[in-house]
């Protein structure tokens, strides 16, 4: 069997609307575009799997229009879907991309949450899958204690990846106490990384975080590329690339998807966070979030850097 990577994070609908400037509290703004498109964590499983791994949404997912556009977005990718529709829509998010390329998001969540104990156990990682979450995920309720109670029983060989999101100061301290020692990956953005630390520096937030994972700490960190830090070893600086971005929104998730699918094909860490690296410069001067490189794309781009 080929490694998998198993999603079991929550995919929603994007709306992204291209405006001038993000209105103040109480004000106003018109959009110069909109778009729905699927979001969330399909922008990690489109990354993964147009770089070559196989990619199975092992998530929820509603019945309506959004779930109807997120399943079939899936299907085009090549993606299988593990769970049937829950009665429910599919959740969505405002997502505002401003001049700058900088985004702000307001997200309302639906039947992508809806993921019980009993469907957690029908999946069967095997040896060397790797399964992915989201901090999203890990937010206090019944799902996310399903979830944490699930992700405990998976066995040493299952390879788990967590994005601890924007919302990783709403994860309760005792979620967190029991994931952290299971992740072998952690791929987080600098200020999600002062959030879990309360330290601003980006090597010591690194190093502090290393202490806590018995695995990969990747530190994002925009166009300077990213941290990786690897067990008992020093932070490492990996340089990003130099492009025009037009579009940060999906940036992260281009890289996380893009690390996983380098270290399923055997690279080392460091090799895998240079063409992560490369996938989120690729991204970022593409409008839209589900804009990660096909294997191809990549290649032609780093054969010129």
């Amino acid at each position: 069997m080929p490694v998998r990577l198993l999603h079991v994070g929550p995919v929603i609908i994007d709306l992204v609307m291209e405006v001038d400037g993000v209105p103040a509290p109480g004000g106003g703004s018109f959009a110069s575009s909109a778009r729905s498109l699927p979001g969330g964590g399909f922008n990690v499983i489109v990354a993964a799997a147009r770089a070559g791994l196989a990619v199975e949404y092992a998530g929820a997912h509603g019945t309506g229009p959004h779930g109807d556009l997120v399943r079939s977005a899936l299907r085009e990718e090549g993606v299988k879907v593990v769970h049937p529709p829950r009665p429910d829509d599919t959740g969505f998010c405002v997502a505002m991309v401003d001049p700058s390329a900088e985004r702000t998001f307001v997200t309302h969540l639906g039947a992508e949450m809806d993921l019980p104990l009993s469907d957690l156990k029908d999946l069967r990682p095997g040896a060397g899958d790797f399964v992915y979450t989201v901090g999203y995920s890990l937010l206090p309720g019944e799902r996310a204690n399903d979830l944490v109670t699930w992700i405990g029983g998976l066995t040493p060989d299952v390879r788990l990846v967590l994005d601890p999101a924007p919302v990783v100061g709403r994860i309760p301290q005792v979620t967190l106490e029991r994931v952290l020692p299971r992740v072998d990956v952690l791929s987080l953005s600098a200020v999600e990384a002062t959030t879990l630390t309360g330290v601003s520096d980006r090597t010591e937030a690194a190093t502090a975080l290393s202490e806590r994972v018995d695995g990969v700490v990747v530190l994002r960190i925009g166009a300077e590329g990213c941290l990786v830090t690897e067990p008992g070893s020093a932070p490492v600086h990996v340089p990003g690339f130099e492009v025009d971005a037009v579009d940060t929104n999906g940036a992260g998730d281009a890289h996380v998807g893009v690390f996983t699918a380098a270290l399923a094909s055997g690279s080392s860490p460091v090799s895998a966070a240079r063409r992560a690296n490369a996938a989120a410069a690729i991204a970022v001067t593409r409008p839209g979030p589900a804009t990660a490189p096909t294997s191809q794309e990549l290649a032609e781009f780093l054969a010129h850097r």
